[in-house]
């Protein structure tokens, strides 16, 4: 990925994609925001991003709706797409796999729990 590759990040909370916005820039990403499913498929539909932090419940679209949503439309891999959510059932966690999601983190999360998961699926090199 490129230092400046794309990222969406889907988040009900505005807070909670302030927090994620500060990290990923950080890290060197372009960062945009959609506060539900719906806007971020419209958004993905606009501008395809290299990946997406993606909260699982939302009004008006949830994260599910919209990530078998956006795979019926872009197969894996791409965009990469990080599920993040309180939801820790292990059923909830392979139903979001299967259903497209490349990594899953539990929130709440912080910066370096953050950078492992996006090296995990090949965002940032790894570490030294």
């Amino acid at each position: 990925m490129s230092a400046r590759a794309a990222f969406l990040v889907v988040d009900d909370s505005r807070v909670v994609r302030r927090l994620a916005r500060g990290m990923l820039e950080a890290l060197g990403f372009a960062v945009s925001e959609a506060e539900d499913g719906a806007r971020a498929l419209d958004a993905c539909r606009a501008a395809m991003p290299d990946a997406v932090l993606l909260d699982w419940n939302m009004p008006v679209m949830d994260g599910m709706g919209f990530l078998r949503a956006l795979r019926a439309d872009h197969p894996s891999p791409h965009p990469r797409v990080i599920l993040c959510t309180t939801e820790s059932e292990i059923e909830r966690i392979v139903e979001a796999l299967e259903a497209g999601a490349d990594e899953y983190i539990m929130k709440p999360f912080d910066a370096g729990i953050l950078a492992d998961k996006l090296r995990q699926v090949g965002l940032l090199p790894e570490a030294a």
